[in-house]
């Protein structure tokens, strides 16, 4: 009974630490008109606060893994969460936009801490075969936190003032603190395996240059780029291309995170039944929603964006969990630094790939279907080569 409580304590500490990065893309996003007119800034500028944001994210998971290597899971992330919260203040109190892009900017680096930080705990505690199971859980959250949270940003500007979301960001920090202080015991292996400098990065070129980790990390990649390109996109083409009122998004939004819930925790116990044929049906099921939505592209409705996107969270579920697990699996006693490259690619990787598909100006739909088809030649090597699974 103890110990069952003490990973239900576990996994609501890594629930909270994996909401940091998606809250801080995702919460602010329908004030940006606002924030604009405000400090006289373009959307277009803006939306540099969100690339700034996901380039520290990920370029900082290179310094963070190490660190948690070295000095263990718990100071890295009571550090990353500080400076997470005190970014998000001075993102408050920003007087104009370069104030607001440098908060950005160090609001990164503390999501970046909390992120790779939760993936090397549950490669620590539930090791290679239950990390898929849990895993999936984890990026449940990240796939329904972007559904939520611009639900939760629009209510807070309009009620409040855009500085809110902020504000917001800020208050959860200070609880998240709180928390990891008092219930979180540490969980670095005591043979936890770290050599050489923190800023030496041929420390992870024996990790990426491991085909199985290479293979399933850009899967991670792929997946999470259509995810990334739906949110980003989709309120523009729901409420500006479609006509749609604020109520429509947030109803089609609301379905989604609702869907994306039930996939998060109906999903892991087929992974942990069938933990290769998950990953198979994962990707299948996302190329098939890259499928549908091609073929509906030419229909200017809601529901034939929203409806492969459906079919698509269950898709999500199944292969984000799976996959990173399968890459953590490799390394027990590196966690720390490989869960770093796996971050660094699902988030600098993945909206690298986004902003270099957007240089081909295709409609949104078009542009969705085309990342859940980049996974193709993924779905036929798992399919044809057994060692990959």
């Amino acid at each position: 009974m103890q110990s069952q409580h003490r990973n239900l304590s576990l996994l609501f500490i890594l629930g909270l630490l994996v909401i940091f990065c998606p809250l801080g893309i995702d919460i602010y996003l329908p004030a940006f008109p606002t924030i604009a007119e405000q400090l006289n800034a373009s959307e277009k500028q803006l939306q540099q606060t969100v690339a700034i944001f996901m380039l520290t994210v990920g370029l900082g998971q290179l310094i963070a893994g190490p660190l948690a290597d070295k000095f263990g899971r718990k100071p890295v992330a009571i550090t990353g969460v500080t400076i997470y919260g005190l970014a998000a203040f001075g993102a408050y109190l920003a007087p104009d936009f370069t104030t607001l892009m440098i908060a950005r900017a160090l609001q990164g680096l503390g999501a970046c801490a909390t992120f790779v930080v939760a993936f090397a705990i549950v490669r620590d505690k539930f090791g290679s075969e239950r990390s898929g199971q849990i895993i999936t859980y984890l990026n449940g959250i990240v796939c329904f936190i972007p559904a939520l949270a611009p639900i939760l940003g629009a209510w807070l500007t309009v009620q409040f003032g855009w500085r809110m979301n902020f504000l917001f960001m800020a208050g959860f920090a200070l609880v998240s603190l709180c928390i990891v202080l008092l219930l979180f015991k540490e969980t670095r292996p005591t043979d936890s395996v770290y050599r050489g400098h923190i800023l030496d990065l041929r420390r992870f070129i024996p990790i990426i240059s491991t085909p199985l980790f290479l293979f399933h990390s850009l899967i991670c990649l792929v997946t999470m780029s259509a995810i990334l390109v739906f949110v980003t996109l989709a309120p523009g083409w729901l409420i500006t291309e479609l006509d749609g009122s604020v109520a429509d998004f947030t109803f089609w939004f609301t379905c989604n995170a609702a869907l994306s819930i039930l996939a998060s925790f109906i999903m892991p116990m087929y992974i942990k039944r069938q933990p290769k044929r998950a990953l198979k049906a994962g990707l299948l099921l996302l190329v098939l929603s890259g499928c549908i939505m091609l073929a509906l592209s030419q229909q200017r409705s809601a529901l034939a964006l929203m409806f492969p996107m459906f079919i698509a969270a269950f898709g999500y579920a199944l292969t984000l969990g799976s996959s990173a697990g399968r890459a953590l699996s490799l390394f027990p006693k590196q966690a720390g630094t490989a869960s770093a490259l796996v971050g660094l690619m699902q988030m600098s990787g993945a909206s690298f790939l986004v902003f270099l598909t957007q240089l081909l100006e295709l409609t949104t739909p078009v542009l969705i279907s085309l990342h859940f088809l980049m996974l193709i030649p993924f779905a036929y090597l798992l399919f044809k080569y057994k060692q990959l699974s």
